[in-house]
């Protein structure tokens, strides 16, 4: 059905990712008919969303991206490495000493640990031994693992019956990675096990922070894990799209540009 709405460039790129990653594949020719516009235009849209690595493009269209390209910790964490930096940086304005902090097995949280260094009384509760062991050598911090079974790809533990543990203490804050960031899907996982620990911790935690770089805004993973009224901020660089920035944020959720 051929659209009425006239969109933004970015409004439109970000309506085709929401499609594409619904349906799984698009048409240019069927893009171009729904959007009214040229089949050009729509091939420079979907240009630009594949160098943002966020489709894959085809002989005639897109399609999403396959999930187990997004899994690897050692994958993600060679990608938007400045990005993911200048996140980490800002996110650790956050934690301060003695506090409990949650960081979850994103490789952006990962990018946290290092400038929590000077932290003091600092206690560090996670579910992913890379980060476990990224603190080995900072004394000011105690690090308490969540039980589970082990997810190689992810290096980390999955299942809630592990959780229980965490009740024993008073979580100031929770710092969650993303596969993708949507208004009606929230925040999105492609594991399923990640998502209920996940989803499972925020409900602990009394200010939720999301660190999430530009190729997460509008993407959406099978497996949901919070709302985003649930967020009290989101961390994001300066090349997050800005109707979609702008539309979250009039839902009064904080967002910081770094």
């Amino acid at each position: 059905m051929t659209t009425t709405r006239e969109f933004y460039p970015e409004e439109r790129q970000q309506d085709i990712l929401r499609l594409i990653a619904q349906d799984g594949r698009a048409t240019v020719a069927d893009l171009s008919k729904k959007y009214s516009v040229s089949e050009v235009t729509i091939r420079g849209d979907l240009q630009i969303l594949a160098d943002q690595g966020l489709i894959m493009r085809t002989h005639g269209g897109a399609v999403t991206v396959p999930q187990s390209a997004d899994l690897s910790l050692n994958l993600r964490r060679q990608q938007q490495i400045a990005e993911k930096e200048r996140i980490g940086a800002a996110a650790a304005g956050f934690v301060s000493d003695g506090d409990a902090v949650f960081l979850d097995t994103s490789s952006t949280s990962l990018a946290i640990v290092r400038f929590l260094k000077t932290r003091r009384e600092l206690t560090i509760l996670t579910n992913s031994l890379a980060i476990a062991q990224a603190a080995l050598d900072m004394p000011g911090v105690t690090v308490v693992m969540t039980g589970g079974v082990l997810r190689r790809d992810t290096v980390s533990l999955i299942g809630t019956d592990g959780l229980s543990l965490l009740s024993r203490y008073n979580i100031k804050t929770g710092i969650f990675g993303a596969h993708g960031l949507t208004i009606p899907e929230g925040l999105t996982d492609v594991s399923v096990g990640e998502a209920e620990v996940k989803s499972s911790v925020v409900t602990l935690c009394r200010q939720v922070i999301a660190v999430i770089d530009a190729t997460k805004w509008g993407r959406v993973g099978p497996a949901s894990f919070a709302r985003v009224q649930d967020l009290s901020v989101i961390i994001t660089d300066e090349h997050a799209p800005a109707g979609l920035v702008e539309q979250v944020r009039v839902l009064g959720t904080r967002i910081m540009q770094v």
